[in-house]
């Protein structure tokens, strides 16, 4: 009987430790669940986290693709026309988020070494272009003079009219063709290629206005207070200067309206005011001329258009060698003022009139009356130069020519008895800042004057009209020349 109970007691026993151990195991399942659950909470989190990072590279990536497409498509493109054309701008970055990462700074990268490889090129592409043409314009300048030269000489060696005249028009022709030639040169760092002997303002102009198709257009007034010349190693510079500059104001005002020319007298220089009635010049263009007048060392032919207009730059050349200026700027007419300022240290000088009269071409200066040359301006009316003579260089300058007497009020020449009838004045050194003058004659009191008429050695009148005569028929061909003008050359305010 005892037994029974002890058996319950052990079955009991049993069942309650296997509920104990059942128990511990549920309680560990649960926590092996949470543990579960959690863990794949955190790897659900972690795939989104990935995808999502996953997402912005891949979006970041086609950003980058799409900005070096843009960089070769449109940025590249844009700087290789801003090289040759300043005013085009270069396109920036597609995408701003980019701005100054490190995409940006390898992009700006190669901006910079592609544009330095262009420059280099084209640095000595021109280089190379402006040695052949400085080689090609001086041998042709040489045998254009040579022409020259050879069609003067048949000048003065046949009498009849109608050959003069035809030697006439093709001496103007080859002078057309030798200043195209010498401007061409010049920007290419060429010397001008002339040497002369110091030469009046006034003379200088007249030879400049000479060289151009429409010279009888031209007005030139003469405001000088005294026979102020430029000395001689700056004459051919500065008359191409004045050449361009008036070829410019000719090409771009109407045919039968004037360009007018101031010689002005300062303090410390003299000025060649050019002003004309044409269509005038943007801002754009104005300083477009400025800075080729400006003499920029790094001028490359690509700059100067197609076709290449060569005026304003072969100025601006010639202006940073010799140390004169040149501004241009609205005319108060409507068209363009031109000003070429000669300093007077040290490109200018004062001859004596006395010893070397001044070409009865050149225009005289408007003085007071009374003083010792009074006359009016006389418009340039010879297709050929009016300034000192010249020569090719390692040529020795000629000696100027006398002034040819000529009847009428207008182109009245300064009688004998007013050169014998100077006394020589004191030499005095120039004050602060005027010109460097030469010694110069003072007119003689007139009652001091008594030349017997037969000593003046005046020339016959058969003599006299023989050379108004030819003076006139070299006035008539010339203008006969202007009038067939040919169609008008590419130069012009744009770009001259």
């Amino acid at each position: 009987m005892t037994s029974i109970p002890q058996a319950l007691l052990w079955c009991l026993s049993a069942g309650t430790a296997a509920a104990v151990v059942l128990a511990a195991l549920l309680v560990r399942v649960r926590k092996e669940r949470a543990g579960l659950r959690a863990r794949l909470t955190a790897a659900e989190e972690h795939n989104s986290a990935t995808l999502h990072s996953n997402t912005e590279l891949s979006a970041r990536l086609r950003a980058t693709e799409a900005e070096i497409r843009h960089l070769a498509e449109a940025r590249l493109p844009d700087l290789t026309l801003a090289l040759a054309h300043p005013h085009v701008p270069v396109r920036g970055l597609l995408d701003k988020r980019f701005g100054g990462s490190e995409t940006d700074e390898a992009l700006n990268a190669v901006l910079e070494q592609v544009s330095a490889a262009i420059t280099k090129e084209r640095t000595r592409v021109d280089a190379a272009a402006q040695s052949t043409l400085r080689g090609a314009t001086t041998t042709i300048q040489a045998l254009l003079y040579q022409v020259q030269t050879s069609l003067q000489t048949m000048q003065h060696k046949y009498d009849d009219p109608q050959i003069a005249q035809d030697l006439l028009e093709a001496d103007f022709l080859n002078e057309q063709a030798l200043r195209r030639v010498q401007a061409t040169g010049v920007v290419c760092g060429a010397w001008p290629g002339l040497t002369r002997e110091d030469s009046y303002l006034a003379e200088l102009v007249v030879g400049a206005t000479s060289r151009l198709r429409g010279y009888e257009r031209v007005q030139i007034s003469n405001q000088l207070r005294d026979p102020v010349a430029v000395v001689a190693r700056a004459v051919e510079p500065i008359a191409i200067t004045v050449t361009e500059l008036l070829a410019n104001a000719l090409h771009h005002s109407h045919r039968e309206l004037p360009v007018t020319v101031t010689l002005q007298q300062g303090n410390r220089g003299a000025s060649v005011i050019i002003d004309d009635y044409g269509v005038g010049m943007h801002d754009d263009e104005l300083k477009h001329a400025m800075e080729l007048l400006a003499g920029s060392d790094s001028l490359l032919l690509t700059q100067l258009g197609d076709p290449p207009r060569s005026g304003f730059a072969a100025a601006g050349q010639l202006v940073r060698q010799y140390g004169y200026g040149v501004h241009v700027e609205p005319s108060p007419y409507g068209g363009v003022r031109a000003v070429v300022y000669i300093p007077g240290d040290p490109l200018l000088t004062v001859l004596d009139e006395g010893a070397r009269p001044m070409s009865v071409m050149a225009p005289m200066p408007h003085r007071a009356p009374g003083g010792p040359r009074d006359r009016a301006a006389v418009p340039s009316a010879m297709p050929t130069g009016a300034t000192a003579p010249a020569t090719p260089a390692g040529a020795a300058p000629a000696a100027p020519p006398a002034a040819p007497a000529q009847p009428g009020p207008a182109h009245a020449a300064p009688a004998p008895a007013a050169a014998e009838s100077t006394a020589p004045e004191p030499v005095q050194p120039p004050a602060e800042g005027e010109l460097p003058r030469r010694r110069r004659r003072r007119p003689v009191a007139e009652q001091e004057v008594d030349t017997p008429t037969e000593t003046l050695n005046l020339r016959s009148p058969e003599e006299t009209g023989s050379r108004w005569a030819a003076l006139q028929r070299g006035t008539e061909s010339g203008r006969a020349a202007a009038q067939t003008e040919p169609p008008r050359s590419p130069e012009g305010n744009a770009q001259s």
